[in-house]
Protein backbone atom coordinates (compact mmCIF):
# COMPACT_ATOMS: atom_id res chain seq x y z
CA UNK A 1 0.00 0.00 0.00
CA UNK A 2 1.36 3.36 -0.93
CA UNK A 3 0.75 6.42 1.16
CA UNK A 4 -2.09 7.44 -0.29
CA UNK A 5 -4.23 3.90 -0.16
CA UNK A 6 -3.33 4.28 3.70
CA UNK A 7 -4.58 7.71 4.00
CA UNK A 8 -7.82 6.87 2.21
CA UNK A 9 -8.13 3.94 4.24
CA UNK A 10 -7.75 5.67 7.14
CA UNK A 11 -10.45 7.91 6.26
CA UNK A 12 -12.72 5.23 5.66
CA UNK A 13 -11.83 3.25 9.12
CA UNK A 14 -12.30 6.18 11.47
CA UNK A 15 -15.76 7.22 9.43
CA UNK A 16 -16.75 3.28 10.43
CA UNK A 17 -15.54 4.15 13.67
CA UNK A 18 -17.70 6.98 14.37
CA UNK A 19 -20.42 5.70 12.89
CA UNK A 20 -20.33 2.46 15.28
CA UNK A 21 -20.01 4.82 18.16
CA UNK A 22 -22.90 6.55 16.98
CA UNK A 23 -24.94 2.87 16.95
CA UNK A 24 -23.63 1.41 20.03
CA UNK A 25 -25.01 4.50 21.65
CA UNK A 26 -28.33 4.58 20.03
CA UNK A 27 -28.39 0.51 20.78
CA UNK A 28 -27.28 1.12 24.35
CA UNK A 29 -29.66 3.18 24.99
CA UNK A 30 -33.21 1.78 24.35
CA UNK A 31 -35.26 0.62 27.24
CA UNK A 32 -34.02 -2.62 26.77
CA UNK A 33 -31.10 -2.95 25.15
CA UNK A 34 -29.53 -6.51 23.12
CA UNK A 35 -26.63 -6.58 25.08
CA UNK A 36 -25.11 -9.16 22.37
CA UNK A 37 -25.46 -6.85 19.74
CA UNK A 38 -23.97 -3.95 22.00
CA UNK A 39 -20.95 -6.33 22.67
CA UNK A 40 -20.51 -7.50 19.07
CA UNK A 41 -20.24 -3.72 17.84
CA UNK A 42 -18.19 -2.87 20.72
CA UNK A 43 -15.32 -5.71 19.62
CA UNK A 44 -15.75 -4.57 16.07
CA UNK A 45 -14.83 -0.97 16.84
CA UNK A 46 -11.95 -1.99 18.77
CA UNK A 47 -11.01 -4.35 15.56
CA UNK A 48 -11.32 -1.29 13.73
CA UNK A 49 -9.23 1.05 16.37
CA UNK A 50 -6.36 -1.57 15.97
CA UNK A 51 -6.13 -0.89 12.23
CA UNK A 52 -6.53 2.80 12.88
CA UNK A 53 -3.35 2.57 15.03
CA UNK A 54 -1.50 -0.04 13.22
CA UNK A 55 -2.10 2.11 9.55
CA UNK A 56 -1.12 5.45 11.67
CA UNK A 57 2.44 3.93 12.68
CA UNK A 58 2.89 2.71 9.03
CA UNK A 59 2.52 6.25 7.88
CA UNK A 60 5.32 7.33 10.31
CA UNK A 61 8.70 6.26 9.28
CA UNK A 62 11.29 4.60 11.68
CA UNK A 63 13.77 6.55 13.19
CA UNK A 64 17.09 5.16 13.92
CA UNK A 65 18.23 6.58 17.20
Amino acid sequence: MDVDDIGRRLAHLRTEHRDLDAAIFALASMTQPDQLQVARLKKRKLRIKDEISQLGDELIPDIIA
